[in-house]
Formats: structure tokens, C-alpha cells, sequence
């Protein structure tokens, strides 16, 4: 199995942005709960255009994350894990069965009270953070083990960004999102019918499609998908048009935005009672989701599907391989912050929840760390 350089890069910005994104949250904590704590909060708050700067990150820089995440799982469709329908199988069910369950588990403690909207918090998935964790285990893990995880963790961020899109939306104004999305089609057919493959009309095409999606209701960062589709692929190699975005966003990504994001949406102040905290329903609900819920339906799915015979496990994995994978799954992060902004609106809630998802994460990629470096070696071993 051969690796394209650009999953390599793909894979290592990653890497080296879960590790950056792991010194900004402790930075982003210890400063929340310093002394300078109320001013460092007030700075994310501080206005800017009529909206905080927190706003604007959240709703304008995490498009172009979510811009990334849709070029690479077009890049996936078209030529990736993805391509081939019958490789596909083991990380969609994967995926799918590490999104039902913690969902499930969630709303167990939840269904029918004012917190169940956040069903969706622990059904995802932090690509820089699981990767950055898997790639502290060196040349010990194997390729098929890295683009599993890869894969199943677009799918996952797919999945996010449809229950973004269906769930999380409130109220729709249908002439401005009608706007967005004819703007989307207009370049869609710029790239598709007319070859266009200059960025300059995408890019500015993009903005507009942004602001209208932004006043439409619909959640903005959905902009950079559709954007990512809208880009013409074609043949995938090094001078296609959506290979050059893709090629330019790795960095900026992984070593500014998503640090960004971390830094503004970490500064948590631990004020409360931790133990009344965990105890909240909707704590449980997602700690549970993410270290326990993620693990078993990544696991039990996969093993269903490859023993009725739908797809196979790769040669060089084995069944503690995916379930290391699994606890890996739970590392929610990025994506369930992301989601927890648009599912609450009480203040004590959204930071209780945003300090229940860290401790979770750091839980299940600890395991997840420990467990796969136990078995890896064991294989090794053997």
C-alpha cells in the first residue's frame, strides 16, 4: 500500500499540530486560572465588528478548518481509503458505530431533558489530536493502522458537519441561504463545465458564499466544505487546483487556526466543584460517550461488519489494534467544542461541558497511548 505525499503531509501537520494544540490548552488553562484570568477571558470577548473576537474565530477561521477537512475527504473519495467502495466499508461502519453509540449514551442520561441537545458533543472526533497521540508510537504502528484512523476520522468530521447542518440549525433564512448556495453551483460549474483552475474566483466566490451562509441561519463553517467540492480535483496530482489549496492550508491550519481555536475556547475556569461537575447528567453523558461509547462502537461495528463478511481487516491489524484505535476515537476535542457552542446556550453548561470534554479527551487518548503501545509491541514481538 502506497502513500501519497500528500497523506504523508496531511499526517504529519496533523501530528505536530495535535501536539501544539495540546501545549495551548495548558497555556489557554493555566491562564484562565491565573491571576491575569479575567483579563485574558475579556480579551476574547473583546468586540470587533460588532461581534467578539471569540465570534469571529469560531465562525470565520474555523471555515477554512472545515475547507481542509473537505478537500481531504475529497481527496479521500476520489482517490484515498474512500475510492474504492469495498476499502471504504471498514472505516465508514467504523465511524458510524463510533458515532451511534456515544450518542446513545449520551441521550440515556439525557433524552427528554433540557441538555439533550447535546447528543452530538461526544460523536466526534479530534483528527490533530488522535493522530498526534498514534504518531508518539513511532515506526512500530502500521501504515494500514495510520490511514484507518485517518479515515475514520474524516468520516467522523463528516458526520459532525451534517448534524451540524441538520441539527444545530434554528432558523433559516431561505433567501440568503439560496444565495450561498447558488453561489456554490456557480462554482461548482466554473471548475467542472468550464476547467477554471485559477483559485482567485474560488477564493472570492468563498467569501461571499460565507457571508450569505452566515446570515442564512445555516452555521457558516459549512461554507468550506461545499467551497472544498466546489474546487475542481482533477486528475489529483501536485497542479490540480484543489491539490495546491490543500498543499497551502496543511500548515497554517494545524499551526495557527486550530491553536487559535484552542487558545479561545479553552480558557475554562475551574471555579466549581469538580465531583458536582462529573456528576451532571450531561458530564456523564459525554464523558462516558468519549471513553467508553467511542472504543466500543468503533470496535463492535467494525467486528460485526468483518464477520458477516462485508469487508476484511488489513493483514498487518489486528482486533487490539482497533480498539486502541477506538479510545483514540474519543480524543472529541476540537469538533465537540465546536459542537457544544451550538448546542447550549447556558454559559455555566457550555464551560462545565468544555472542561468535562478535555478531561475525557486526555482520558481516552492516555488508554488509548498506553493500550496500543502495549499490543504494538507485543505484534512486534511475536
Amino acid at each position: 500500500m502506497k502513500l501519497t505525499q500528500l497523506f504523508k503531509n496531511f499526517f504529519e501537520s496533523e501530528k505536530v499540530g495535535g501536539l501544539i494544540l495540546l501545549v495551548c490548552t495548558i497555556i489557554s488553562l493555566v491562564l484562565a486560572n491565573s491571576a491575569f484570568g479575567e483579563s485574558y477571558h475579556h480579551f476574547w470577548l473583546t468586540e470587533f465588528s460588532g461581534k467578539s473576537i471569540e465570534y469571529w474565530i469560531n465562525d470565520g477561521l474555523m471555515t477554512i478548518f472545515f475547507l481542509l477537512i473537505g478537500l481531504e475527504l475529497e481527496r479521500e473519495i476520489y482517490q484515498g481509503e474512500l475510492s474504492n467502495i469495498k476499502d471504504a466499508l471498514l472505516p465508514i461502519f467504523a465511524a458510524i458505530g463510533g458515532m451511534a453509540i456515544p450518542a446513545g449514551i449520551y441521550l440515556a442520561f439525557n433524552f427528554g431533558t433540557a441538555t439533550q441537545s447535546g447528543a452530538g458533543i461526544p460523536m466526534a472526533t479530534d483528527i490533530a489530536f488522535a493522530i498526534g497521540i498514534l504518531s508518539l508510537l513511532g515506526n512500530r504502528v502500521p501504515l494500514s493502522l495510520k490511514i484507518f484512523l485517518t479515515a475514520l476520522a474524516v468520516i467522523d468530521d463528516l458526520g459532525a458537519i451534517l448534524i451540524i447542518a441538520i441539527f444545530y440549525t434554528k432558523t433559516i433564512l431561505w433567501s440568503n441561504l439560496a444565495i450561498a448556495l447558488g453561489i456554490f453551483v456557480l462554482l461548482y460549474v466554473l471548475g467542472k463545465y468550464f476547467k477554471v483552475k485559477n483559485l482567485l474566483p474560488y477564493l472570492i466566490g468563498g467569501v461571499f458564499m460565507w457571508y450569505f451562509m452566515l446570515h442564512s441561519g445555516v452555521h457558516a463553517t459549512i461554507t468550506g466544505v461545499l467551497l472544498a467540492f466546489a474546487i475542481p480535483f482533477g486528475n489529483g496530482g501536485t497542479k490540480s487546483t484543489s491539490y495546491i489549496l490543500q498543499h497551502i492550508l496543511h500548515k497554517p491550519v494545524a499551526f495557527i487556526i486550530l491553536p487559535i481555536f484552542a487558545l479561545a475556547n479553552t480558557a475554562i475556569v475551574m471555579n466549581g466543584n469538580l465531583a458536582e461537575v462529573i456528576t451532571e447528567n450531561y458530564s456523564l453523558g459525554v464523558a462516558l460517550g468519549l471513553v467508553v461509547g467511542k472504543p466500543l462502537g468503533i470496535f463492535i461495528l467494525t467486528f460485526l461488519v468483518v464477520k458477516i463478511g462485508w469487508c476484511q481487516l488489513p493483514s498487518d491489524m489486528n482486533w487490539k489494534s482497533v480498539l486502541g484505535v477506538g479510545f483514540l476515537g474519543g480524543i472529541g476535542f476540537t469538533m465537540s467544542i465546536f459542537i457544544t457552542l451550538l448546542a447550549f446556550d447556558n454559559l455555566v453548561i457550555i464551560n462545565n461541558t468544555k472542561l468535562i470534554i478535555v478531561l475525557s479527551s486526555l482520558i481516552a487518548g492516555v488508554i488509548g497511548f498506553l493500550f496500543l503501545k502495549y499490543t504494538l509491541k507485543q505484534q512486534q514481538e511475536a
